[in-house]
């Protein structure tokens, strides 16, 4: 058995009790997880410094003498606070400890020589260091020590001992146990190539080492593999299926699609719409099955593209389906769609959880007689009863909000699988796309139509509601009309909708002559929509809302859009946000509302929401700020950013080096079946079997 698979319960200084810490906490169940429970940061510790150089903005230090005395200091209810005067025969500084009496004093006898190792802070006029690190001067050989190593532990750990210092011992323990070196996880060609270390010394040296060029190199080696194999499993997964399914051939463009370019099209297409049509259209003609990812802002004409491609597969005898994440956005691509078809012979159906009974079998048995063209729907689309005679092109709005399996069942609905367009609106950074979206073509439709003014975006304080007030009166007296936004998170969904109820009695007593609509996820679908379509005909000027408004909602007279609690929204969700507004000529805007205190990250993120309309320039921020995992949608999409060390905000080149390398690998061996990969091949095979969620995505 390998070694690395051991129980951790066996490690010498583990057991029973901290196994079930371990496992409970942070996931570590063998010895390999402890392995690759990797630092986040390192403290030199070959430095020695005297008292008398110590400055109180100084990180951990270390400094080498003796304890003088003890003294105690009650601080009630029988606690004591206990002080060792230290010395090192040119300063004297206080250690401290809030609890631990017998131990202290067996542990660290007066006169004894001993390391400190802590942060330094002053206090009554001298450093002090409380609860610090000590070694036995005579057990500790200080050229050895190097960098320390830092590791992340819960309160739950801390209270049992389970300290950073802890998991340091531990994982020295391992090391030592370790005697033959570590298996190799990266052939030859590639870790020569790119300079890489070895895996078993970038381990060790991760855990342990000498010098900051140390660190580097081994996280250098242990991020691009990381990322590595999941390019490869990703490429190899795509390239799979490339080969195993044709695509239906639609080359011809036929009378429907001319017509419509010819007589229905509203306006001249932008350069980005002819760029992405001719890339779907080369897609659609070449044998095989399109997957593709089409990008764009709201309101850059995504749909449109859409209705053209679908257009395509019925020139060429084929149905399409649009699938939409919630009933009031299917309802609103229904209404699009047949807008731009007027006076054309082409038969669009909806099919929601509200169409029901005859007019349901109808939708039904037109599908199944191909009298139907294109149906729009939500999920309903995917149900068994739902069957097409010749689906061949299957569009997904805003993606993420469909499960891999919901996508795949899609697929079963045709005898080859058909042509796949994917939109969305939140924009993905470059990185984040190849790893949840690896094996998708990617279109970006990065021009907005002709006509459209920039949304103007302003930051307000919660205190400065009469100017805010003035402001929205002056637009809706201009025939305008208004969002205004409450935050609604699942876990005080209570105390939000008591907000936003409470919101909606000021702002009618604010506001008595205009009329105002309400909705949120707690009422009837029926409620919901009979009040979105109050807004939508302008019998109401303001919508006070929660996010169900986020996606989707076309209202081109809306002009302002005011987001309360903004500080309480993720980038890319305000972003989303504010797409609500500026869909017609006139200027638009976008009023983000917050406390005066404010978090220094959260301010970053209102300043970058005032200063860029650029969606995919907010994204790529919103994944420094908040990381991959968080990232909206990503959660639901099947990929579990599980990384151990490597990041993909901060990690750019490194996934792209990595894409290249496993894509010269799966061009050159496509069947996985060449001596010269075994080794890759056969560690993709364990990969795919640990807990790490590897769900191609397609």
């Amino acid at each position: 058995m390998d070694i690395l698979s051991q129980d951790i319960m066996y490690l010498p200084g583990v057991g029973p009790n901290r196994k079930t810490l371990l496992s409970n906490e942070l996931g570590i169940n063998t010895y390999r997880d402890l392995l690759e429970c990797f630092p986040y940061k390192y403290v030199d510790r070959t430095k020695v410094y005297l008292i008398s150089e110590l400055t109180p903005d100084m990180p951990f230090v270390q400094i080498k003498g003796h304890i003088v005395s003890f003294e105690e200091i009650d601080t009630g209810k029988r606690r004591k606070r206990i002080i060792g005067h230290f010395t090192d025969g040119h300063g004297i500084c206080d250690l401290v400890w809030f609890n631990g009496g017998q131990y202290i004093y067996k542990s660290y006898a007066v006169g004894k020589e001993f390391v400190v190792f802590g942060k330094p802070t002053v206090y009554g006029g001298r450093f002090q260091f409380s609860h610090p690190d000590m070694d036995d001067a005579s057990q500790l050989q200080l050229n050895d020590m190097g960098m320390q190593p830092f590791y992340s532990t819960t309160e739950k750990m801390k209270k049992a001992g389970m300290t950073s210092r802890a998991m340091e011992r531990l994982t020295k323990t391992l090391l030592s146990k370790l005697n033959e070196p570590l298996q190799e996880t990266l052939p030859d060609f590639i870790t020569s190539r790119l300079h890489l270390i070895s895996r078993d010394a970038a381990l060790r040296k991760i855990h342990y080492p000498k010098s900051v060029d140390d660190t580097q190199r081994a996280r250098l080696r242990l991020k691009f593999e990381e990322l590595f194999y999941i390019q490869l499993n990703i490429l190899r997964y795509a390239s799979d299926h490339r080969r195993k399914y044709r695509g239906y051939d639609f080359r011809h463009v036929g009378a429907q699609f001319n017509w419509f370019y010819t007589h229905n099209l509203p306006f001249e297409l932008t350069g980005a719409q002819k760029r992405v049509m001719h890339e779907i259209r080369n897609d659609m003609g070449s044998g095989r099955q399109m997957n593709r990812l089409l990008q764009g802002d709201v309101g850059s004409g995504k749909t449109l593209v859409a209705l053209m491609s679908m257009l395509i597969a019925i020139d060429n005898g084929f149905q399409a389906c649009l699938m939409a994440p919630t009933e009031i956005l299917a309802e609103q691509h229904l209404q699009t769609v047949k807008d731009f078809l007027k006076g054309m012979n082409v038969r669009v159906e909806l099919l929601t959880g509200v169409v029901k009974g005859k007019r349901r079998r109808e939708v039904l048995d037109g599908l199944v007689d191909g009298s139907v063209n294109i149906l729009v729907g939500t999920h309903a689309v995917i149900e068994d009863k739902v069957q097409f005679s010749r689906l061949g092109l299957a569009v997904v709005d805003e993606q993420h909000r469909f499960g891999v399996a919901q996508r795949a069942k899609l697929w079963a609905k045709s005898e080859n699988p058909p042509h796949v367009l994917v939109m969305t609106a939140t924009p993905i950074p470059r990185t984040l796309a190849m790893t949840i979206y690896g094996d998708l073509d990617v279109s970006i439709i990065d021009e907005l139509p002709p006509g459209r003014k920039p949304i103007e975006t302003i930051h307000r304080y919660d205190k400065q509601t009469t100017s805010l007030y003035a402001g929205i009166r002056k637009q809706i007296q201009l025939g305008r009309q208004v969002y205004i936004v409450f935050p609604l998170i699942k876990e005080s969904e209570k105390m939000d909708l008591k907000n936003l109820e409470d919101g909606f009695e000021t702002l009618k007593e604010a506001f008595p002559e205009f009329r105002l609509s309400k909705i949120h996820g707690k009422m009837k679908d029926k409620e919901k929509e009979a009040e979105m379509e109050k807004f939508v005909r302008g019998e109401t000027q303001m919508l006070v809302a929660t996010t169900v408004i986020e996606v989707g909602v076309n209202v081109p007279n809306a002009s302002v859009m005011v987001i309360l609690d903004a500080q309480r929204f993720g980038l890319s969700q305000l972003h989303q946000l504010r797409g609500r507004v500026g869909r017609g000529a006139e200027q638009s805007y976008c009023i983000l509302v917050t406390g005066y205190e404010l978090a220094k990250e959260t301010r970053k993120r209102i300043d970058i929401m005032c200063q860029t309309n650029d969606g995919f320039e907010i994204a790529e921020a919103d994944l420094k700020l908040r990381g991959p995992g968080d990232l909206e949608g990503t959660q639901q999409s099947g990929v579990a950013f599980d990384l151990k060390i490597a990041d993909i905000a901060r990690d750019g080149q490194l996934v792209q080096m990595a894409r290249e390398e496993a894509q010269k690998i799966v061009n050159d061996d496509p069947t996985c079946s060449k001596s010269a990969y075994s080794l890759l091949w056969t560690r993709l095979k364990e990969l795919r079997k640990t807990n790490i969620n590897w769900a191609a995505i397609s």
